[in-house]
């Protein structure tokens, strides 16, 4: 084997080592958020909605990327470079809108919690989510989600490939699939469920979080070799991990709409109805099985949620992510606590899941417009500012995501 050949062997294996990251975030592919907004797509509008997923995915691989090479290349996260290079008012502005949209996410993972509590053990909502509150909490302040993290991660993902399998086991129309995930369509009534697809998948808090975990790999910033190999290993870690949640969450319409639309059902507004889905694979106990990958997506989800508040809100401060700081512990609380408070006035669990995401759509043109300007900036990236290209790229999903927010508003809630 020749000097080239192992070095390109060498590097193959090396990737191994930096996946992570971005596989974290594509936990939050499936999340109760996410499966109730698939579900609601596809069972009340068949494939016609599958677009949303495609565009979502592109334009979140290009965000999450752009925010991590940020974090590798300054070390520092958005919230942080925020603070640094932003003048003080609107930076407060921008970061605690940002702190909403993380109470938003941690709401509607916390009630999904909630609702597997009551499938699993006919808890009431209001009282489970209180459960899943003081669990998350102690995990946070604990790290001891370290300790379960990457079996939840494993038990989740198994959930979301189950539905990967199941369909190749029912009667999937390809052709209208295929025209589906291509065709930009705006059926009537439809943009609140849109809007809650993209904030789903291109969640806010997802991209300041991404800028803060990239840096747990311990570099060395200050070579230009280690930042460039960071940069190649973060982006093939970004890649594969968004195309894993672009399935997964393809998989979910397509179930709910060979289950639901094809069959002449109304959309489904209950998640304990969309566990019936996995009945052909996993048979009778598709519900129980349904119910504990529930429990352990809002869980999951709930803790990044959590760090990720902790992060913005440490970051108004011009401080990293820590827990033992009560920067980091004060915007964990802040996320955490209000998200299950806002839960005891919410009377359709179903459809607070839905809302909750269109929320973060609505918030997440102040993200994208606030990365743009911090990534570009010759000041903040030296040398690693966008390219012309790229910030082209980068205003023209700004613009999208700013036209769709104004469909919504313009045909209403």
């Amino acid at each position: 084997m020749n000097k080239n050949n192992r070095k390109e062997k060498k590097d193959n294996l090396n990737i191994l080592k930096f996946i992570g990251p971005g596989l974290l975030v594509t936990v939050g592919f499936i999340d109760p958020g996410n499966w109730a907004s698939n579900i609601a797509a596809g069972s009340g509008y068949g494939y016609t909605l599958l677009w949303m997923v495609t565009l979502s995915t592109i334009m979140l691989i290009i965000l999450q990327h752009n925010a991590a090479h940020l974090g590798i290349v300054t070390g520092l996260c958005l919230s942080e470079a925020a603070s640094r290079y932003i003048n003080r008012t609107l930076k407060n502005v921008i970061l605690v809108t940002a702190v909403a949209a993380a109470i938003a996410t941690a709401m509607a993972e916390i009630l999904g919690g909630a609702i597997a509590l009551q499938m699993l053990f006919h808890i009431p909502i209001k009282v489970g989510s209180m459960l899943i509150l003081v669990v998350v909490l102690f995990c946070e302040f604990t790290n001891a989600y370290k300790r379960i993290e990457k079996l939840i991660m494993l038990f989740v993902s198994l959930i979301g490939f189950c539905f990967l399998i199941e369909i190749c086991m029912v009667k999937i129309d390809w052709g209208a699939a295929a025209t589906g995930w291509v065709k930009p369509v705006f059926p009537s009534h439809a943009m609140p469920v849109i809007m809650s697809v993209l904030g789903a998948v291109v969640m806010p808090h997802n991209l300041f979080l991404h800028s803060e975990i990239i840096q747990s790999r311990k570099w060395n910033l200050k070579e230009e070799a280690v930042i460039q190999r960071q940069l190649k290993f973060e982006f093939k870690d970004t890649l594969f991990s968004m195309i894993i949640g672009w399935a997964i969450n393809s998989a979910m319409i397509l179930m709910a709409a060979a289950t639901f639309y094809q069959r002449g059902e109304n959309q489904v507004d209950d998640l304990t109805t969309a566990g019936n889905m996995l009945t052909p694979l996993l048979g009778n106990e598709a519900t129980v099985i349904f119910a504990i990958a529930l429990l352990l997506a809002g869980l999951s989800s709930s803790i990044t949620a959590g760090m990720a508040g902790g992060t913005i809100f440490s970051g108004i401060f011009n401080k990293p992510y820590d827990i033992a700081t009560k920067e980091t512990r004060q915007g964990v609380l802040i996320t955490m606590i209000p998200a299950a408070l806002i839960i005891l006035l919410i009377r359709s669990p179903f459809q607070g899941l839905i809302y909750s995401q269109m929320l973060l759509a609505v918030q997440l043109p102040i993200t994208i417009f606030t990365q743009i300007y911090l990534t570009s900036s010759k000041k903040v990236m030296g040398k690693y500012a966008n390219s012309t290209g790229l910030k082209m790229v980068l205003w023209a999903i700004a613009i999208v995501v700013t036209a769709l927010n104004i469909g919504l508003f313009v045909t209403g809630f």
